[in-house]
């Protein structure tokens, strides 16, 4: 086996790997995943997220965990500290919100 077939089969497998974690990592936030958010008193804030950051609930198009298509797309939200969504300030004066926007 040459070196320059050994280096690109190598870089290869790195390749799918990261795409493998990405796909795993953007998944639905599972049952206990979201039972610990609740147990730690986190609240659903809607409208928070950054593109690609939302728990879940990205609207039409999307499955739900790290498919939001926007920054501070309406209907995705962030599990945040409870009792804090509706002060956190948005980008146009906006705020958090406990519904979709």
């Amino acid at each position: 086996m040459s070196a320059k077939y050994a280096v690109t089969t190598l870089a290869l497998a790195g390749a799918i790997s990261t795409a493998l974690a990405t796909l795993a990592a953007a998944g639905p936030l599972t049952k206990a995943e979201a039972d610990a958010a609740i147990a730690a008193k986190k609240e659903k804030c809607f409208g928070v997220a950054l593109k690609g950051q939302n728990d879940c609930a990205a609207g039409p198009g999307t499955t739900c965990q790290g498919t939001s298509t926007a920054d501070f797309q309406g209907n995705a939200w962030k599990f945040v500290q409870g009792g804090t969504c509706t002060s956190i300030d948005l980008p146009n004066g906006k705020k958090g919100s406990l519904k979709p926007v």
